[in-house]
């Protein structure tokens, strides 16, 4: 099937749209006739000196209109196309499907791991049915990291019992010893504490237990402000003579499911095994540590890493008219953490990237620039995916416009954050009137998507959808990122929003 119309209504819109575009087009020329015979009669006139300045500000006073009427119309199609977005994904979008598929059919997908292979053949047997000109894979060497058997944990107090607690392995870490690691613990909230406690720290588990900030209104702001402990603890605790360490879990809910996630050892320090604990557990293990400093906490993980891989990153593109050699990125990462199903973080932002080649279809448009699709491997652990894309498009020196990812999950669209340039910067804000309708109002924020990010280095405007973030961190690197958690109406609001961006990136020529 080529690429085109596929319904009586979209052929319609076409025509509707194209007759606009031929009404704008004489209506232009007609203008451009008047203002040069205008002119002829401004300078015959303007010998006049009881006249000039009068002419000078009716010239300019018709030069506005003009302005502003070519501006208006150019708005008015544009409003019909993103209109015919939002109705054909609302009424009979693809998204919702396919993301059932990639996350009942494929599960979880960590990088390396055979549920990832699964799932680049989804991805693209997917696109090809979507119809785009082509598809391709590009070849990435990928880390593999296995979590291995179902992780235990207590806390354990002389003559008591002993408490058990849910945690994760962090991925990355190595494996405690087979009968499991005890030691005492020594909490902390910062990373600088562990200069201040020194040879404290000397044989024991540390404890990081800094919350994500809940008076933060943008969640991933708190997110930033405490993800450090995750990442860089283990090593700064291991600086210090630690034997582990406990995070406790990136996520402002109270609840007993462990947020797993990216740490990364440092090369001349020890190893030490690390996990996240689950904010009831973490709670628990401070108010006991309260009661009794001396208390002893155990545990097991098997966990292990082993050669890295060959895995995919997955490409489809939509051909421009104008400009095929100029390219617009759209995509999410198709890896995902080996626990749930991966549905927000990041199947949402697959599907959604994928869903743009359909609307553009049925729409029957034709972009001016090529748009590829990416669903990129290995965001979670590596962004290898996303280091090797930018790599091959550095070495064939392909022109890229601009990059937009989605991966903060499938919830109701709100705007765009960006890296860019102040004339883009004002361009895109030109455009809230258009997106406002759908609930996008927000242009002002900084920043742009992971898998995405090496391309600023080739100064390349890179952007990232921001849904509603205030749900997100309830089931981010969880078991609880299933199917079953997502929105069918966020989701595809989502879609829609993505691919009215995208086609107002390749309308405007902004460069």
């Amino acid at each position: 099937m080529s690429f085109g119309f596929q319904s009586k209504y979209t052929q319609n819109l076409k025509s509707y749209l194209a007759f606009k575009m031929l009404f704008a087009g004489v209506l232009g020329l007609l203008k451009f006739v008047f203002m040069l015979v205008f002119l002829y009669f401004y300078k015959a006139l303007t010998r006049f000196h009881m006249m000039s300045r009068f002419i000078n500000v009716l010239f300019c006073c018709l030069l506005c209109c003009s302005l502003m009427t070519s501006t208006s119309e150019a708005q008015q199609a544009d409003s019909a196309v993103i209109k015919q977005f939002f109705n054909s994904e609302l009424a009979s979008g693809s998204s919702y499907g396919n993301l059932e598929k990639l996350c009942k059919g494929v599960g979880n997908r960590l990088s390396g791991s055979a549920n990832a292979e699964k799932a680049v053949l989804w991805a693209q047997k997917t696109m090809t049915e979507l119809h785009p000109d082509t598809v391709y894979l590009q070849e990435v060497m990928v880390p593999h990291w296995v979590r291995g058997k179902t992780e235990q944990a207590s806390i354990e107090v002389n003559g008591q019992a002993p408490t058990a607690v849910s945690i994760l392995a962090l991925g990355g870490s190595i494996a405690t010893p087979a009968e499991g690691l005890v030691a005492q613990v020594i909490e902390i909230h910062a990373l600088s504490e562990l200069e201040l406690l020194g040879d404290k720290v000397k044989g024991k588990i540390v404890f990081f237990n800094r919350p994500m900030d809940p008076q933060e209104i943008l969640v991933f702001d708190a997110y930033g402000k405490a993800v450090d402990q995750r990442w860089a603890g283990p090593s700064e605790a291991a600086k210090f003579g630690a034997v582990g360490s406990i995070c406790r879990s990136m996520t402002t809910a109270t609840d007993d499911f462990p947020h797993t996630g990216a740490m990364k050892y440092k090369d001349s320090i020890p190893q030490i095994p690390c996990c996240a604990i689950s904010t009831m557990g973490a709670d628990r293990l401070s108010a006991m540590l309260k009661k009794n400093a001396d208390l002893m906490f155990r545990f097991t993980q098997s966990c292990s890493k082993l050669p890295d891989v060959k895995s995919y990153n997955v490409v489809a593109e939509i051909r421009g008219s104008l400009h095929p050699d100029r390219f617009i990125v759209a995509g999410g990462h198709l890896d995902s953490w080996d626990v749930g199903e991966g549905a927000h973080d990041d199947g949402a932002g697959v599907v959604q990237s994928m869903e743009i080649i359909r609307l553009f279809r049925d729409a029957g448009i034709r972009p001016k620039n090529t748009i590829r699709i990416v669903a990129f491997m290995n965001e979670e652990n590596g962004l290898k995916g996303g280091r090797k894309y930018a790599e091959l498009a550095k070495n064939k020196n392909e022109k890229h416009l601009c990059a937009i990812e989605t991966d903060a999950g499938a919830f109701s669209p709100r705007g765009l954050s960006m890296d860019g340039n102040d004339t883009l910067r004002s361009l895109i804000r030109s455009w809230k009137p258009l997106l406002e309708p759908y609930g996008l109002y927000d242009f002002e924020r900084e920043g742009g998507g992971a898998d995405i990010s090496p391309l600023k280095d080739q100064q390349v405007p890179v952007f990232e959808l921001m849904p509603d973030s205030q749900r997100y961190f309830n089931y981010h690197h969880t078991n609880k990122d299933v199917f079953e958690a997502i929105d069918r109406r966020e989701l595809e609001l989502c879609a829609a929003a993505m691919a009215s961006l995208v086609y107002l990136l390749d309308q405007y020529d902004w460069k």
